[in-house]
């Protein structure tokens, strides 16, 4: 199942409408805003990041809060599903991204060739990678940048 979403004009019509009596991203944020990341909050952070199960460390890695030495840890983590959400993490830190472009799975690499904070050196060793996956996906991002 895919998650792109294709919308009809007339949808696409119907939500231009609704525009204006929505709530803002700014307004929300003002509403309801996040809690404060505290000293605990990171412990448990570093303590599911050794947790058994893959999937809790894959939500570690996808955290916006992770500190860098865990990110490390977990660039390097046997599960590729982990590694895969620290590639994508826009949070993750640049020399933990140049980590992965030697990645050996392809999934890995091409979620790092899609993420817009992958450093530029990294991006030029993607573009250059063994994977037609991978170099299409350097490619498309390359097209949406022209855009």
């Amino acid at each position: 199942m895919s998650c792109i979403r294709f919308n009809t004009p007339a949808q696409r019509a119907q939500m231009k409408a609704m525009a204006p009596s929505m709530i803002t991203a700014e307004q929300a944020a003002e509403l309801h805003p996040a809690p404060e990341v505290t000293d605990s909050k990171i412990a448990r952070i570093r303590l599911l990041a050794s947790d058994a199960n893959p999937k809790i460390r894959e939500s570690v890695a996808s955290n916006h809060h992770t500190p860098v030495d865990v990110f490390e840890a977990l660039a390097n983590d046997p599960d590729d599903g982990v590694r895969a959400c620290v590639a994508r993490n826009e949070h993750a830190p640049c020399d933990v991204l140049r980590m992965l472009v030697q990645d050996p799975s392809d999934t890995v690499r091409g979620f790092l060739a899609i993420n817009f904070f992958i450093p530029d050196d990294a991006m030029s060793t993607l573009s250059e990678d063994d994977s037609a996956t991978v170099q299409r996906l350097v490619r498309w991002k390359r097209e949406l940048a022209d855009v």
